[in-house]
């Protein structure tokens, strides 16, 4: 069964599921048993949705990140702004917002993304990070040895860049599902993220 509004391929909804696919639903299920349409979109493939989750899980929900999980969020949401992702932007702008309890922020934040003039809202070394992530979203082969001399400048060292590296890797491989396959953004429960552990199998929204 076509589930409603959810991509421009079939897709197979929680109550029509069996098999590998109803028991991977059942782990990733946030509120309600509500399932991430970007989740939906893989149900054809159950083990492309199993991977897409064991690297989202460890990109950005592991807690052996040293870089704020805010941070990351706030990359994802430059990222899928630079893609034109309007899905995850709305879901990882939330997912900021509710990480810093700060709203007034949080719309500062996303305003100066859109303006394209982040020092509004981070410092220069933080700024490091998010010309890292243009960059590499934009013209992948610009990036040279001179943006990590300019990282590692602002305090950041090879384990922070290569969290950073492999959440702006991973942002742009989830803004590509999703414009690639018409996913469509859900009315409400947005934003909703796994706990942090290192427990792959934990990977439940909340």
């Amino acid at each position: 069964m076509k589930a409603k509004n959810m991509a421009w391929i079939k897709t197979i909804s929680l109550e029509q599921a069996t098999g590998k696919l109803k028991q991977i639903y059942k782990r990733v299920a946030g509120p309600n048993g509500k399932i991430d349409n970007i989740l939906i979109a893989h149900s054809l493939r159950p083990h492309t949705l199993e991977g897409h989750m064991r690297l989202y899980k460890n990109v950005l929900h592991h807690n052996a990140n040293q870089l704020p999980k805010s941070q990351l969020e706030a990359l994802g949401v430059f990222v899928s702004l630079l893609n034109q992702c309007d899905y995850c932007v709305e879901h990882h702008y939330q997912g900021y917002r509710r990480l810093i309890e700060d709203d007034q922020k949080a719309e500062k934040v996303l305003t100066a993304m859109h303006a394209g003039n982040l020092g509004l809202v981070f410092d220069n070394n933080e700024v490091s990070l998010f010309d890292y992530a243009k960059k590499l979203t934009l013209n992948p082969s610009s990036v040279s040895k001179a943006d990590f001399k300019k990282m590692k400048s602002a305090g950041f060292d090879d384990s922070d860049i290569l969290e950073a590296n492999q959440v702006i890797g991973y942002f742009n491989y989830a803004n590509r599902t999703v414009l690639g396959l018409g996913v469509e953004l859900e009315e409400k429960d947005i934003g909703l993220s796994p706990n942090d552990n290192d427990n792959e199998e934990n990977r439940g929204h909340n």
